[in-house]
């Protein structure tokens, strides 16, 4: 036992003994009374680590801290590679710096530019309400300030945990190390567990001018100069809202849609979603892709266009914004040099309960191959591997019915199944769709317009009606929806629903007062409010 060095955390050692008189080794049990056996004569078990995430996004960094927490030794590589234009940020991934936070913020300065007009007909004076202008400049600057306090907090997490933070990019040398590259020059790090929490940065269309002169939601929120007059190519919830808060801030916007809009959720939703945001003014190309994008002497960006039948236009903008979709960071990685097969798609990592196929290898988050791609999914996969890995449990990850809200003007949330995929799955004859307009109490005296303020329920028809879909339109969506998903994940059924009174007057009491079927051809408008 001399020279030998040990770190143990909530253990106990139970059994000293010796392998055919040649090596000895220590038995251990931790707190979970799991056991393994640990050679004497080596170090922290052959490595520099127990855990070494590959990404600083929201997946990786809660992995983390929830292994140091179990007394893990942890070490977190993360490095950000300058968009085409030079955008570059800190420690937190995707969702602080350029996605869910700074989204929201600018989402809510849209709402409250709304918000100030409707003031007017509540009895609110402005000394010239109807000139009221908004600043590119301020907004950005207090977004980006805002984002670079949560870059330090997120530094300070990791040093309070005794994470190891290191700004390098990380590849894989083999199974069982990766090689970083830092100020201080080349690292290998060896490790028990790896995690792939690499996230993913958005594509551009493979066409002239694109990368050159067009910018992504990673350039976005800290672009210098006001968007102007914009174009966002690609109408899924990235593109529709950079759209909706584009216009809400007095900028034209419109979206170039190559198929449908919102193509991922239910459609009918999605139509209005569209219609609500064309309410407001955001301009639609339908079955349009772009052709090549040419800056012209006055900096403005001509862009070429052309239709389903092959007619080319040309339009000019300030800014043009590629949404069409995002790649996994996983060409990277040098997986191939450790062993970890890809998903069909030659890009995502195809994983059972985040393991992939190499056994000590993880991933989580955005790499992971049709799984949601969402910040609140990668939090819950990390911590949830990081138990497993280092506290004893055996829960997994649940990924199916997961809530989730596109923050445009109108805001759409959903939890479990499109009418499409339910429809799909379970056949027509065999669902029920309740569904409803309904009157947001604030929007009368401003005479705000509710052509879109719509919810349906999709159930089952048999037995108690099992709820298997709710998808919600109007204000503060992901406020209504987040509490209904717990119920949905707690088999829901409408019966429950119908029998619950609802707090009124709120938006989301309309849930608990919907009782039109599609199927029965009724009028599914609102008589009243009250009754």
């Amino acid at each position: 036992m001399a020279g030998a060095s040990f770190f143990l955390r909530n253990v106990n050692v139970i059994v000293r003994g010796s392998t055919r008189g040649t090596r000895s080794f220590l038995l251990f049990e931790n707190r979970n009374r799991h056991f393994y056996r640990c050679a004497s004569t080596q170090t922290r078990r052959d490595t520099d680590y127990d855990l070494v995430v590959l990404g600083g996004g929201s997946g990786g960094l809660a992995a983390a801290k929830e292994a140091a927490s179990l007394g893990a030794k942890v070490a977190v590589l993360d490095y950000v590679t300058p968009t085409p234009i030079g955008t570059k940020w800190g420690l937190g991934g995707t969702c602080v710096n350029v996605g869910c936070i700074p989204k929201k913020l600018m989402h809510q300065a849209a709402l409250l530019g709304e918000a100030v007009h409707d003031a007017k007909s509540y009895g609110w004076e402005f000394p010239d309400a109807d000139n009221i202008k908004h600043n590119w400049e301020t907004l950005r600057e207090n977004v980006q300030n805002h984002i670079k306090s949560v870059n330090w907090v997120t530094r300070v997490e990791l040093r309070d945990k005794k994470v190891e933070y290191i700004n390098g990019l990380g590849a894989f040398k083999d199974a069982n190390s990766v090689m970083t590259m830092t100020k201080q020059g080349e690292r290998t790090l060896t490790s028990k567990y790896f995690l792939i929490a690499v996230g993913g940065r958005p594509r551009y269309n493979e066409i002239p001018g694109a990368v050159e002169y067009g910018i992504t939601s990673d350039d976005l929120f800290s672009y210098t100069k006001p968007p102007g007059k914009t174009l966002v190519i690609g109408a899924g919830y990235i593109g529709l809202e950079c759209a909706g808060f584009l216009r809400g801030l007095g900028y034209e916007a419109t979206v170039m849609v190559r198929s449908v809009v919102l193509r991922e959720f239910d459609q009918q939703m999605g139509g209005l979603i569209r219609a609500a945001l064309a309410e407001r003014g955001v301009r639609f190309l339908d079955k349009c892709v772009p052709v090549k994008v040419d800056k012209q002497a006055d900096e403005k960006l001509s862009v070429t266009y052309k239709n389903a039948d092959g007619e080319e236009f040309t339009d000019t903008y300030d800014t043009v914004l590629f949404a069409i979709g995002r790649r996994a960071l996983t060409a990277q990685l040098n997986l191939d040099k450790a062993g970890v097969t890809l998903a069909s798609d030659g890009e995502k990592i195809d994983a059972v309960n985040e393991q992939t196929n190499v056994p000590h290898i993880f991933a989580v988050g955005d790499v992971l191959y049709k799984k949601p791609e969402l910040t609140p999914v990668a939090i819950h996969a990390g911590r949830l591997l990081a138990r497993r890995l280092f506290g004893g449990s055996n829960v997994t990850m649940d990924y199916d019915n997961v809530a989730t809200t596109v923050f445009t003007p109108m805001e759409y949330a959903c939890v479990g199944l499109s009418e499409e995929a339910a429809t799909a799955r379970h056949g027509a004859d065999n669902i029920e769709i309740y569904h409803a307009f309904y009157k947001p109490t604030e929007f009368f005296i401003p005479q705000k317009s509710i052509l879109q303020c719509y919810l349906k329920v999709i159930a089952l028809r048999e037995g108690d009606q099992k709820v298997i879909g709710m998808h919600f339109i109007g204000p503060q969506a992901g406020e209504v929806i987040q509490g209904f998903a717990a119920a949905v994940k707690s088999n829901l059924t409408m019966n429950t629903l119908m029998s619950t009174v609802g707090i009124h007057p709120t938006v989301a009491e309309e849930f608990t007062r919907i009782n039109i079927t599609k199927r029965s051809g009724k009028d599914p408008n609102p008589a009243s409010c009250c009754s």
